[in-house]
């Protein structure tokens, strides 16, 4: 196994940790043992729990960059009309699928508002998520594609949250792909005059 690729599997163990346990059972032992490890690999790695939590958040970026991907690599650079269903096939991919990804994510961003010397990672990683959304919103023909995307970033995250972690959250089924269709058309349009 390569180094990156030890890395990954470190930083995936730990969040799968997050999301099961919170950050109360994170510790470098028990990633090793998620990752099936050695005990003391992580720790080589990743020395410390802040360094750990960080690898974690530029993971998590990672990989929702990967799911973008696929998502553009399947419908295309959308047009408005097409743009609010491929969008709401991967905030359900998200609400589905990677519902414990989405939910170590909060647990994980909540940390850096404690420890500020975690905000480095956080912020690359948030960065990059704004700059992709901004990237699609000058394509549909946003004005102001930045402050278009830092609106349609706030609003997903507020769906995500409320729909997996909010007061509700645990008596109310995930969203299918058709019902959040229209919520996010509204969220696009409103996002594209902003």
């Amino acid at each position: 196994m390569t180094l990156p690729d030890r890395r990954n599997l470190i930083a995936d163990a730990a969040i799968g940790i997050v999301a099961a346990a919170g950050l109360r059972g994170l510790t470098h032992r028990a990633v090793d043992a998620a990752a099936g490890l050695p005990t003391g690999s992580t720790s080589y790695y990743f020395r410390t729990r802040g360094a750990l939590i960080g690898a974690c958040y530029l993971r998590l970026g990672e990989l929702s960059l990967a799911d973008v991907d696929r998502w553009e690599a399947e419908y295309g650079s959308p047009d408005p009309d097409s743009a609010a269903e491929a969008l709401a096939a991967l905030l359900h991919h998200w609400l589905t699928t990677e519902r414990e990804r989405q939910l170590a994510r909060f647990e994980l961003s909540l940390e850096a508002t404690r420890r500020p010397e975690l905000r480095a990672d956080l912020e690359t990683a948030g960065l990059a998520a704004r700059s992709r959304a901004a990237a699609l919103l000058a394509a549909l023909g946003a004005p102001r594609p930045a402050r278009a995307a830092d609106l349609l970033v706030a609003w997903t995250d507020g769906l995500l949250y409320d729909r997996l972690a909010g007061a509700t959250a645990a008596t109310r089924p995930a969203p299918d792909t058709a019902e959040l269709v229209p919520v996010v058309e509204r969220m696009l349009a409103a996002a594209l005059l902003a």
